[in-house]
């Protein structure tokens, strides 16, 4: 029973974190129609950034935290304003999109390798100690992921529906013309968005960064799980996104238990395919 709630909890961390970082790279494609392949580099960029400010400048945690997510979505909207805006309008802009920021996320990746090198670092907690939550021990730092990414991600939804700004984004996701009309500035909408998406991306990073070992690749993989999250959840919706990153994570925590880890990302991938056979929309989007 104790491995059954330890399992729980750890899939729950798990799912926190890819609603945090999916939720970013859906508000991407919701708004623009692209996928945002430098969506992990960006989480990574963040957790270098904030090992920078805390550790080598000793300026705390709390400080490199929001340096790394300032960095992280200032790159964001680099990338928007330097890789995807010139290619708006195109008929084969989401093929362009793919290639240019996949190359940013090379580029990135090789940029950190070259500045912080190959040495594994890692980033202290933001809170120590442990805690046990229905005999099931797990860190503060994890019971404190738990906390911050519903928090988050309820203040984005009412960012998003609240809001004349947000208002804007889901206006210019649901029709350009349309919003452009209305007077919206859609270019600067586009780049709230990437802004916003790299945000999220970055505060995953750093909440990350104080669990496992910060390295040039720590986005890779966190990249593919938050695609998987998105596309199972079903494409433009907020609420798909975070209900699916929960699903995947609780259900990667048992597999990994029950299979091991070398065989999850398989049945990860086999679960996804079966879903999107049945529920081409995902499994919590609008047929």
């Amino acid at each position: 029973m104790s491995a059954l709630m330890t399992t729980l909890v750890s899939g729950i961390v798990l799912g926190s974190l890819y609603a945090l970082m999916a939720s970013g790279l859906s508000l991407v494609w919701t708004t623009l129609g692209v996928f945002n392949f430098a969506h992990g580099a960006l989480m990574m960029i963040a957790a270098f950034v904030a090992w920078t400010v805390a550790e080598p400048a000793g300026l705390g945690l709390w400080a490199g935290l929001l340096c790394g997510v300032g960095a992280a979505a200032f790159l964001g909207i680099v990338i928007e304003y330097l890789l995807v805006r010139p290619f708006y309008g195109r008929p084969n802009m989401l093929l362009i999109t793919v290639m240019t920021t996949l190359a940013a996320m090379i580029i990135i990746e090789k940029s950190a390798q070259i500045l912080w090198g190959p040495r594994l670092k890692q980033l202290p907690r933001l809170i120590d100690g442990d805690v046990s939550i229905f005999g099931a021990v797990i860190s503060r730092h994890e019971a404190l992921i738990v906390l911050i990414a519903p928090a988050v991600l309820v203040a984005l939804w009412l960012f998003a529906t609240r809001t004349a700004t947000g208002r804007s984004l889901r206006a210019v996701g649901q029709n350009q013309d349309a919003a452009a009309l209305l007077g919206i500035n859609v270019p600067l909408t586009f780049a709230l968005a990437f802004g916003l998406g790299a945000a999220l991306a970055g505060l995953t990073g750093v909440l990350l960064g104080g669990i496992r070992f910060i390295t040039p690749s720590l986005g890779v993989e966190p990249l593919v799980k938050a695609m998987i999250v998105v596309i199972f959840g079903g494409l433009g919706s907020l609420g798909a996104t975070v209900g699916a990153a929960f699903v995947i994570g609780i259900a990667e925590a048992f597999l990994v238990l029950v299979i091991g880890l070398y065989w999850t990302p398989f049945m990860l991938f086999l679960g996804l395919i079966i879903v999107l056979i049945f529920r081409p929309n995902g499994l919590f989007g609008r047929a």
